[in-house]
Formats: structure tokens, C-alpha cells, sequence
């Protein structure tokens, strides 16, 4: 009897290791004839290892969406299109120099390779802001140039006819003609806050399409000495010569600011840069486009700051305010009896503390509209009627 149990037991190991073996080698003897399946069913194995399944945002196969991704591409990609490149050539300028005997000694009498003949180019960019071919840029970028062209970023190039320019603002508008424009989407620059992500496009040292990226550092930066409006956007954004005209977007790639200026002792970014507000530039765009000029309020007066001296040597009781420190004859001011000495406080409804303010103020009336100002005079207030008139254009220096 023990024998035979030995037997059966030798007999069930060995059976049991070939179907192991064969389990494992040849799973496919088995199947047929329902020895690793349930009830002659399939077999139901188990895999010998788990495999990852494909992520919702990982593409299972081709033709598939993109996954996400992180950073601004997104925003480059939208915006990028609608900023082009621009040159502007200047007619060649002849200098007094030209007439000194030592110059026509040392250049030749028709002044062979002398500086005051060369061909002047400028480099900068712009932003296509309309499927009629309407641009916006710096009017610095295009001032005196007697030819302009714009070459976008697909390589089409044309050349561009200017709209008009104000050069208080700095801005310009060009017009191209050119079909399948690629537009920006114009944004909301009174919504930035300080932080928040900005990127800047333009053609920097003439390298090509440049985008660099930064935050917003500050808002409405004024008496800068750039121009005679400010309201700038500044940005820690790389900005560097040829930038200027170049758009400052948000994240998602709308249109908020035209770049203008950077502060630099080297020419380079400094991580100081500006942008006039994308509101600035649409206002200034469509007066120019519709008026060919910007019209603006004027009254004809100099002003100073407000100071705790000058409010004692005036004896003026107001702590508040702009001080006339001077009147342009036959201006409106002095038509309206405003004196020196006096402190304005007011135009309008609107309050003034300083300079700026009260040339924003007064450069928002329309010209030959009446309004009223407020004055303290010998400790005394006084309410004023004017008449305002259009701004005198700036005067342009020649060479």
C-alpha cells in the first residue's frame, strides 16, 4: 500500500511539472481543450506584468491631440503672425560741413564716402491691428523716412504708406497692401496689474523675430522725458533697438501695449523697458485715420509743481494743485484773465494736483469747446470760463 501511494505521488509531481512546463512554454496546447480556462471557456490569464496605460492628455495614436503644455507657446503662436519687420530709409542729408574748405579737403568736393551723404536706414518692427492693412508703430521708428518697408513674418514684403504719426505719443500708423493679413486680437492694457506675465515681439539688432518674455513691473510710468504724454507700461521683458513699434502681449496673446523705449547706458536691455497702452495707441490710430491728426485741448500756460515754498511766497491757502507760472500771449488763458501766481485746482469736475494732470485734463477737451476752470488767487477762489483751443503741433528740429 505504501508503494503504491509513492507511485501516485511520483506520478501527480510529474504531471504536474510538465503542465507547468507546458503552461509557461506553450499555453496555446492548452487552450483548445479548456485546461486553463473556466468550463472549456477562454483561458483567463493573468499578464506577468502591468503595462501603463496611455494618459487622457498623452496621444494613443497618430493624428491624435497634442498634449498640454506649459509656458507661452500658445500666446507666440497666436500674436507672433500680425508683428513685422520695418525699415525706413532716409533720404541722404547734406551738413554745413560740406561747404568748409578742410571738409572738401579731407572728403573730395562732391564729399566721396563722407557721412553727410550716406543713405540713412532705421530698423524696427510694427503690428498689423487690421485686415485692411492698417499698422501700428513708433513714429520715432518712421520719422523723415522717404521709404518704408515691411516684411512679415511669412516673407511677403511690401511697402508702406503713412496714415499719419503723433509724435507726443510716439505713435504712427502705416497702411500695406497685401491680401490674407494675419491680425493681433487687441487686448485690455487697464486690466494688467503689476505680476502679471507679458511677452514682447520684434525684430531686436535685426536678427529676426524675437520673443522674449517677462512680467508687468509697473503701471502709467509718466515724466520719463520720452514724451510729452506718458502712460507707460513697464516690463522687465528683454527689450532692445529694433523692438520699438513691436508688440507687448498678454498670455494669451492679445495686443496691451506698442514697445517704445528701454532704460539702458548700453544700448542693451537692462530689464527696464515701456510700452504705450494698447488704448493710447487705438485712440491715437483712429483719430489719425479719421482726422489725419490728433486734435487736443490747449490754453496756453506754463506750470510748475505746487511746492510748500511756493504756496507760502504766493500766500496761497490750497495744498493742492498746479502753479501758472506763466502765460502765452493771446493764448486762452490770458483771453480768460488766468495770471501768473495763480493756482489751478480744477477743470471741470476734474481735480489736478499736477503738471501732468492737468495736461491730460485739458488735452482731453475738444478744441473750441468752453469749460471751466478754478483758481486760487491772493487767497482767494475763483471760477473761471475758457475756451479751448487745438494744441499748437510740436516743433520739429532740422538739421
Amino acid at each position: 500500500m505504501r508503494r503504491l501511494w509513492l507511485i501516485f505521488a511520483q506520478a501527480t509531481t510529474v504531471v504536474l511539472a510538465l503542465l507547468f512546463v507546458v503552461s509557461t512554454l506553450k499555453p496555446q496546447w492548452l487552450q483548445g481543450r479548456g485546461l486553463a480556462g473556466s468550463a472549456g471557456g477562454p483561458a483567463a490569464s493573468l499578464p506577468l506584468f502591468k503595462i501603463a496605460e496611455p494618459s487622457p492628455a498623452a496621444p494613443a495614436a497618430s493624428g491624435a491631440s497634442a498634449p498640454a503644455r506649459s509656458g507661452y507657446a500658445l500666446a507666440a503662436r497666436r500674436a507672433a503672425p500680425a508683428v513685422v519687420s520695418i525699415t525706413a530709409s532716409k533720404a541722404p542729408s547734406r551738413t554745413a560741413d560740406s561747404n568748409d574748405p578742410w571738409f572738401r579737403f579731407h572728403f573730395g568736393p562732391r564729399g566721396r564716402g563722407q557721412p553727410s551723404e550716406r543713405p540713412q536706414t532705421g530698423l524696427g518692427s510694427g503690428v498689423i491691428v487690421s485686415a485692411d492693412g492698417y499698422l501700428l508703430t513708433n513714429n520715432h521708428v518712421i520719422e523723415g523716412a522717404s521709404d518704408i518697408e515691411v516684411m512679415l513674418s511669412d516673407g511677403r514684403q511690401a511697402r508702406a504708406t503713412l496714415v499719419g504719426s503723433d509724435p507726443e505719443t510716439d505713435v504712427a500708423v502705416l497702411k500695406i497692401a497685401l491680401e490674407r493679413l494675419p491680425v493681433i486680437q487687441l487686448g485690455h492694457a487697464e486690466s494688467l496689474e503689476v505680476g502679471d506675465v507679458v511677452l514682447a515681439i520684434g525684430n531686436p539688432f535685426n536678427v529676426g523675430q524675437t520673443v522674449t518674455s517677462g512680467i508687468v513691473s509697473a503701471l502709467g510710468r509718466n515724466q520719463l522725458g520720452i514724451n510729452t504724454f506718458e502712460n507707460f507700461i513697464q516690463t522687465d521683458a528683454a527689450i532692445n533697438p529694433g523692438n520699438s513699434g513691436g508688440a507687448l502681449v498678454d498670455a494669451e496673446g492679445n495686443l496691451v501695449g506698442i514697445n517704445t523705449a528701454i532704460f539702458s547706458r548700453s544700448g542693451g536691455s537692462l530689464g527696464i523697458g515701456f510700452a504705450i497702452p494698447v488704448s493710447t495707441a487705438r485712440q491715437v490710430m483712429e483719430s489719425l485715420i479719421r482726422d489725419g491728426q490728433v486734435a487736443r485741448g490747449w490754453i496756453g500756460v506754463q506750470t510748475r509743481e505746487l511746492t510748500p515754498e511756493f504756496a507760502e511766497a504766493f500766500k496761497v491757502t490750497v495744498k493742492q494743485g498746479v502753479l501758472i507760472s506763466g502765460v502765452v500771449a493771446d493764448a486762452p488763458a490770458a483771453k480768460a484773465g488766468l495770471k501768473p501766481g495763480d493756482v489751478l485746482t480744477r477743470v471741470g469736475d476734474t481735480p489736478v494736483a499736477t503738471p501732468a494732470q492737468l495736461l491730460a485734463a485739458v488735452s482731453a477737451l475738444k478744441p473750441k469747446t468752453g469749460t471751466q476752470v478754478t483758481v486760487q488767487r491772493a487767497g482767494q477762489q475763483l471760477d473761471i470760463a475758457i475756451t479751448v483751443a487745438q494744441r499748437p503741433k510740436p516743433q520739429v528740429e532740422r538739421d
